[in-house]
């Protein structure tokens, strides 16, 4: 199977802190691979070194066969490497078209007509155009991470990194999300990394899951797998969990 992105050893250190020690992962195309563990355990550190928006202390990533380590956040996404951000900040000033049109622009390569097309596109896929003349002050908790999906997906990405998309929503919008990220994956051919703290989530979607704990890869499996794996069940759902 073709590998859509892959990390190899990749570490990270903040003065005398490695967040992220010697992580190795790779993603198939057309997968959905979850990366899960505590808080604290370096997903968001690895997310980011992925992406792009945090440069590795060491290791390397390659999109395909192409080497992507180090390259800044916009070349990465340009390339086709797309995450969305757990804290969602949409431009306030702009409207959900506009700012679906800024991504579009900046990093799908399109003429002026192309990315109005694809802005409009990435917004009645993730349910918001008829919401596009509006301000994202006027959206819920739940909109506004469907305009974060609108937003990467108007950055036609061949790999989508989603950081807790589902967190925080009330239980049949987290079915919709769910639905939602399936859609982009099996009609936009789109391979996606996520992480999430909803196990319900990861074990309906993903078909892998690698699960870290203070920096280090400890568990790499099928979600069945992962959450009866003693050293997952005391990391990441602590002691009182184990039977």
């Amino acid at each position: 199977m073709a590998i859509a992105l892959r990390a190899q050893g990749l570490s990270k250190r903040f003065g005398g802190l490695k967040a992220v020690d010697e992580v190795t992962l790779q993603l198939a195309e057309g997968q959905i691979l979850g990366l899960i563990g505590p808080n604290g355990a370096g997903k968001s550190t690895c997310f980011s070194m992925l992406a792009g928006s945090t440069p590795p202390t060491a290791g390397r990533v390659f999109l395909g066969e192409t080497e992507i380590t180090g390259l800044p956040a916009f070349r990465a996404a340009r390339a086709g490497v797309v995450r969305t951000h757990q804290i969602v900040r949409p431009f306030a000033n702009l409207t959900l078209f506009e700012n679906a049109l800024v991504a579009a622009v900046q990093c799908a390569g399109r003429d002026h007509a192309g990315a109005r097309a694809l802005a409009l596109e990435a917004l009645d896929f993730a349910g918001l155009s008829a919401r596009q003349h509006q301000y994202p002050a006027g959206l819920t908790l739940a909109g506004r991470k469907r305009l974060e999906m609108a937003r990467a997906l108007a950055c036609n990405p061949r790999v989508l990194l989603l950081d807790e998309v589902i967190a925080g929503v009330n239980p049949a919008e987290a079915q919709e999300m769910a639905t939602l990220i399936l859609r982009i994956r099996d009609e936009r051919k789109v391979s996606i990394i996520m992480t999430e703290h909803v196990m319900a989530a990861v074990m309906r979607l993903c078909e892998q899951v690698v699960v870290l704990d203070a920096g280090k890869l400890i568990a790499s499996g099928v979600p069945r797998e992962i959450v009866q794996n003693p050293e997952v069940i005391s990391a990441y759902l602590g002691k009182k969990h184990e039977h």
